[in-house]
């Protein structure tokens, strides 16, 4: 009991004070209660890192299409062959033969 006294007279003189007092709740507010709490700030940090990868992904996959697009503009033969193996293209005295391999 005599514990539970001392520590009381310890913090009455802070918890009077208004600013400590304004203080803690705004802390206790800004994590637990707001729409945008220290938890979902580190929560919507770590996905934006996760999105940062993915974008870097997508932006070297772009790069390759588009090297590739200029390749199949400039060379004739290039765009035939990817033609005849991605969207089975055939000239008009040709037969098609699709083997299908499983793994």
């Amino acid at each position: 009991m005599d514990k539970i006294r001392a520590i009381g007279q310890f913090l009455y003189p802070y918890a009077r004070n208004k600013y400590i007092m304004t203080i803690l709740i705004f802390l206790v507010w800004m994590t637990f209660f707001d729409e945008n709490n220290f938890i979902s700030q580190v929560e919507n940090r770590l996905k934006l890192a996760e999105l940062e990868v993915d974008k870097e992904h997508y932006v070297q996959e772009i790069n390759q299409s588009a090297e590739d697009l200029k390749l199949l503009q400039n060379d004739k033969e290039l765009l035939e062959k990817f033609a005849r193996e991605r969207y089975l293209m055939k000239k008009e005295n040709e037969d098609i033969f699709v083997f299908a391999v499983e793994e």
